[in-house]
């Protein structure tokens, strides 16, 4: 049930692993460090950062001086399309543990679809083989279309645990999300905040529960079964992005935020789902 959510809640992964239902995302955060101890004193037990983003260093620093055990934090990171091929992107993993400090990642993904279909196989086969080797316990995808995650399938590879895309109401790539519901494909929703582009229906539905809209977008984004990544460089704000476990969207306010759909034409951010 919705109502028994809390900022422990998690999915179990095809991997077997437990996924946290909320998670830090550190994009575009030079100095993520005081974010990402802001998150884990509040609770938070994932964090999402990402190669091309050059701060898995101060994540890695962060987990370190927050006091929190190692094995009760789940870290994500990604590999660019520029690193995808079968050794380039084992290179970019050891690089990666290095950058951490850390023995292994919970879940390593590709970043993009955008460097071709024969590199992002390879690519692919080089986030299996890390696995098989230990030094990530799961492995997924991002911005991948339906096309892509058909072409992993056709391969005879194994299906990805995760993809990660962007979504929130303006954004909810249906086509996806139900391939990958089908597939048992658990989703990361990037974006969930639509970066305080807020709309009245947003901002009044939060109002009925004493919410502001980020916590309203949250709330909505794992009720909805995905797992949110809101981001913030401000650690109140992380704090108060992790306040949603006190209330419930109704059916009909989520009903409101579900009509809120604009398709293509929703997206934020730039969307390379739709690469060849």
């Amino acid at each position: 049930m919705a109502s028994a959510l809390t900022i422990n809640s998690a999915v179990k992964l095809s991997s077997g692993y437990e996924l946290p239902r909320l998670g830090l995302g550190v994009y575009q955060n030079d100095d993520c460090k005081p974010a990402s101890v802001a998150a884990l004193k509040h609770g938070y037990r994932h964090i999402d950062s990402a190669r091309m983003y050059r701060n898995e260093a101060q994540v890695g620093e962060a987990l370190r001086e927050s006091g929190v055990s190692r094995d009760q934090v789940f870290i994500t990171s990604k590999v660019d399309s520029g690193e995808h091929g079968f050794e380039k992107t084992l290179a970019a993993i050891d690089s990666s543990l290095k950058n951490f400090g850390f023995d292994y990642i919970d879940l390593m993904l590709l970043h993009s679809p955008l460097s071709g279909k024969e590199r992002r196989l390879e690519a692919y086969k080089a986030l299996i083989e890390a696995r098989n080797k230990g030094k990530v316990r799961s492995i997924g995808v991002s911005n991948y279309g339906v096309k892509h995650l058909e072409e992993i399938k056709a391969a005879g590879l194994e299906t990805p645990a995760v993809n990660q895309i962007e979504l929130h109401p303006f954004c909810q790539q249906k086509d996806i999300v139900d391939y990958c519901a089908k597939h048992g494909i658990v989703i990361e929703a990037y974006c969930p905040l639509i970066r305080g582009k807020w709309n009245d229906t947003i901002v009044n539905v939060g109002k009925k529960y004493n919410k502001d809209p980020a916590q309203t977008l949250v709330r909505w984004s794992i009720q909805r079964g995905f797992v949110s990544l809101p981001k913030s460089s401000k650690p109140e704000r992380v704090a108060s992005n992790a306040d949603i476990y006190d209330f419930e969207l109704s059916a009909e306010d989520v009903a409101a935020l579900d009509a809120l759909d604009r398709g293509k034409e929703g997206a934020i951010s730039w969307n390379p789902v739709h690469a060849e």
